[in-house]
């Protein structure tokens, strides 16, 4: 089970919540996690100058990007199921998915479902690691009716592919 907690701080249209929470638990589906856990999130969706200063500060990329993960960083005697805080900038999203062509719907799930699985422990630092986790977006994105958005053929997500 999943709690979303959504916070809109822009005038841009996202999708409502319970849309975004069906994206939020594909990921969570296809990453294993414990499904016998509450697990807890937060989604702040955002305007690009926002976005800006974010990767800026933590990125140190002075210019605005889709999705930013904040993995929780609990002490270790607490025992919150909270995975931490995603934050997507609307108009990026909206922009990308006009350039590449995309369902607008198809791409917010996309960038949740890739916030969501860098929270989990995702990463796609190295050539594998990328290959698994654009393998679990492909994976959530297609339960949800979304074709692969990397390759007009998802299969090659499954050649040398280990767990």
């Amino acid at each position: 089970m999943l709690t979303l907690d959504v916070f809109r701080e822009t005038v841009e249209k996202s999708p409502d919540d319970q849309t975004l929470l069906r994206a939020a638990e594909c990921a969570l589906l296809q990453s294993k996690a414990n499904p016998e856990k509450h697990w807890e999130a937060a989604l702040r969706i955002v305007d690009t100058s926002e976005m800006q200063q974010l990767n800026a500060q933590y990125r140190d990329q002075d210019r605005p990007t889709n999705v930013l993960s904040f993995p929780a960083d609990l002490p270790a005697d607490v025992t919150l199921d909270l995975l931490g805080d995603i934050v997507i900038c609307a108009p990026v999203v909206q922009e990308e998915a006009a350039t590449q062509g995309k369902p607008l719907a198809a791409h917010w799930d996309h960038m949740l479902i890739h916030g969501m699985l860098h929270l989990l422990g995702f990463d796609h630092e190295s050539d594998a690691e990328a290959t698994h986790m654009e393998l679990l977006e492909t994976q959530a994105l297609a339960t949800l009716g979304w074709p692969c958005p990397y390759y007009a053929d998802p299969a090659h997500l499954a050649q040398g592919t280990s767990g």
